[in-house]
C-alpha cells in the first residue's frame, strides 16, 4: 500500500471520528490531508522509501490563531499525538523527521512559509525565479481529504504553476542552455579531444531538455531522483527518456559520439515539435538558441522579458 492510502485509511479509521466527536467545533475551520516533502506526496514510494520517515499519519491544516486559538490547536495536537502507534503492520515515528514534523496540526501560513516562503502563496517574479521547482511542487502536491475552510485550497491552486511569463522565462534559459551544451559544445568537445568535458555537455543537455519538458507539460520538477519517474508519467515526452538514457550511459567514442548527436537532435526535435504545439514557436527553426530568443520574445511584462535571458534558471 502506498503511502497516501494508508495516511487515508488512518485519517478514516482514527482522524474523522476523533475530530467529529471531539472537536466538532473545529471542523468548519480545518483541512485534512497529506502534503509537503516526502515520496509518498508524489505516488513514488516503495518498499525501498520505508527505511525512514514513513508512518502512518495526516496532516491538520488550521488558518491562523486569529480563527483558531492557540489553545485550541494546542489541544488538537495532544489529542492526536494519542492516536494509535501502528497501523496496518506500520509504526509512527517517535522522533520527528529532518526538517520538522510532516504530519499532526500544521497551521496553513506556516507550511506556506515553510516551504515557498510566502503565509499566503503570494510570490513576486523574484520568488518565482529564485524558489527550487520541489519547493513548489511540495506545496501544491499531494492529497487533500477535505477543506472546509477552503484557504489550504486557494492558495495550493494559485501555486498550482508558474504564471505564463514565469514560465516562457524559465524555458527560454532553459532551450538556450541545451543549445549551447548540445548542439554546439558536444560536438566541438569531441573534436578537442576533451571526452569528460564532452559528457558533462551531455548531462547538462539532459539535465535542461528534461526541465523543459516538464515547463511545457505544466508541471513542476521534483526533486533529481525522481525527475525521470514523473518524466515517464508525461506522454509527451516518455519516449525520450531510452534517448537521454543513452546520452548519459554511454562512452564518447567516436562511434558512440555519432549516435549522441543524433540523440540530441531527436530530443531537440521532440522539444520544438512541442513549443510548435503550443504555440510558443511561430517560426520554427533548428536551432534550439534561436528558439530561446524567440520565446523569451513572447513574455508580456517587459521588466521580465528584458532580464538576462538565463535569469530564471
Amino acid at each position: 500500500m502506498r503511502g497516501i492510502e494508508l495516511s487515508e485509511q488512518y485519517f478514516e479509521n482514527f482522524g474523522r471520528p476523533l475530530l467529529e466527536n471531539e472537536f466538532s467545533g473545529l471542523l468548519p475551520f480545518i483541512a485534512v490531508g497529506l502534503a509537503g516533502s516526502g515520496s509518498e506526496c508524489l505516488g513514488f514510494d516503495d518498499e525501498v522509501s520505508r527505511d525512514h520517515d514513513f508512518e502512518p499519519g495526516f496532516c491538520i491544516f488550521l488558518p491562523g490563531e486569529d480563527t483558531v486559538s492557540r489553545r485550541d490547536a494546542f489541544l488538537l495536537e495532544k489529542a492526536y499525538a494519542k492516536l494509535p502507534k501502528e497501523f496496518m503492520g506500520v509504526k509512527r515515528e517517535r522522533l520527528a523527521p529532518v526538517g520538522g514534523p510532516r504530519h499532526g496540526v500544521i497551521r496553513i501560513p506556516d507550511f506556506f512559509s515553510k516551504t515557498v516562503g510566502s503565509e499566503d502563496g503570494e510570490l513576486t517574479f523574484g520568488m518565482w525565479f529564485s524558489l527550487p521547482e520541489q519547493a513548489l511542487l511540495e506545496a501544491t502536491s499531494g492529497r487533500i481529504f477535505f477543506d472546509n475552510f477552503g484557504l489550504l485550497t486557494s492558495i495550493r491552486e494559485r501555486l498550482e504553476f508558474f504564471p505564463r511569463d514565469v514560465m516562457l522565462k524559465k524555458l527560454a534559459g532553459r532551450l538556450l542552455l541545451m543549445g549551447q551544451s548540445g548542439q554546439y559544445n558536444y560536438e566541438r568537445c569531441i573534436k578537442h579531444g576533451e571526452p569528460e568535458a564532452a559528457q558533462l555537455a551531455v548531462f547538462e543537455f539532459v539535465d535542461n531538455a528534461v526541465s523543459a519538458a516538464f515547463l511545457l507539460s505544466g508541471k513542476y520538477r521534483p526533486y533529481y531522483k525522481w525527475a525521470f519517474r514523473a518524466l515517464r508519467e508525461i506522454p509527451s515526452f516518455c519516449d525520450i527518456i531510452p534517448v537521454l538514457n543513452g546520452l548519459m550511459t554511454t562512452a564518447n567514442s567516436s562511434s558512440d559520439a555519432e549516435r549522441k548527436i543524433s540523440g540530441i537532435e531527436n530530443v531537440s526535435r521532440s522539444i520544438t515539435h512541442c513549443l510548435k504545439e503550443r504555440g510558443l514557436l511561430p517560426d520554427p527553426g533548428p536551432s534550439l538558441e534561436a528558439q530561446a530568443y524567440a520565446v523569451n520574445a513572447l513574455i508580456s511584462d517587459s521588466s521580465v522579458r528584458n532580464s538576462h535571458i538565463l535569469s530564471a534558471v
